[in-house]
């Protein structure tokens, strides 16, 4: 696999790749990313940095992509149609309570929810889309995915409980060479266990990278593409205190605009291929 192979020639375990510039970014991605349907999304590009980043997780057209919980369809915009026609994209969501009621029980029967939906996004363009939830992923689906990816997800999977659950849905579904990125809000390395297990979204590097230890997936790289030092990451409402949600600072205040100044989080971007 091209990808395992340049890594293991590069470094036993883990490869740092702190340079966009030392991605190519594939002519075919660079023009999703440029489609008119993307102009609303488009002003996060400097901070979601997604043209680095699906580079760097060395996603490909034609491949079988996971998306966990893909929510707005941010990324999904970009992964259906890059995958093009002979790809297939799968959301994933977690398994839902028949009770929840909001937005939990709008991510139920994502089987259902999720193709009409892309629809609206894509208008039918490019990959074969699937949507499923972890308690209920068709046995035809398993060992097919090529990539699990894991988007700013990771404090709601232990929060609530789904650490164990997504976990073992992502080695059912990968490939035996399958690979998993996770993009994660990163708190400081000093941070305390009671701020980054609150409900404050960032969580610490050596957390995340331990606990996919634990449940079988070794870390082949990681990128400091979606790096912001300017982000304390200390933030007493948490990652909602950045843009774009600005939690605690009105709108036209000094402290709003000294926030819009940094900017979105300081994020960690990591690689892990599955282990046997």
């Amino acid at each position: 696999m091209r990808i395992l192979a340049a890594l293991a020639a590069t470094a036993a375990l883990a490869l740092s790749m702190p340079a966009a510039a030392q991605l190519q970014i594939p002519t075919e991605l660079a023009e999703v990313l440029a489609d008119s349907r993307r102009d609303a999304d488009r002003a996060r590009d400097q901070y979601r940095n997604p043209a680095e980043t699906l580079a760097f997780f060395d996603v490909r057209p034609g491949m079988t992509v996971v998306d966990f919980m893909p929510a707005g369809g941010w990324f999904s915009r970009v992964l259906i149609p890059y995958l093009g026609a002979e790809g297939t994209y799968i959301g994933l969501n977690p398994t839902i309570a028949d009770d929840a009621t909001g937005f939990m029980a709008n991510m139920r029967n994502y089987a259902e929810t999720l193709p009409p939906q892309a629809q609206q996004w894509v208008a039918g363009q490019g990959a074969r889309v699937i949507g499923a939830n972890s308690a209920t992923v068709p046995a035809e689906l398993a060992g097919t995915a090529d990539r699990f990816l894991i988007f700013r997800e990771m404090h709601n999977i232990r929060r609530l409980g789904w650490l164990h659950e997504t976990m073992v849905t992502a080695r059912m579904m990968l490939k035996d060479d399958g690979l998993l990125g996770i993009e994660q809000h990163r708190a400081a390395p000093g941070q305390p266990m009671s701020y980054v297990l609150g409900d404050r979204g960032y969580q610490r590097e050596a957390d995340v990278i331990g606990l996919l230890s634990a449940y079988g997936f070794e870390l082949v790289a990681r990128s400091e593409i979606n790096a912001n030092p300017n982000d304390p990451a200390n933030w007493e409402g948490g990652v909602w205190s950045l843009p774009p949600s600005f939690a605690g600072a009105p709108e036209g205040s000094e402290e709003r605009a000294r926030r819009a100044a940094i900017g979105e989080s300081d994020r960690m971007t990591l690689l892990f291929r599955k282990r046997p």
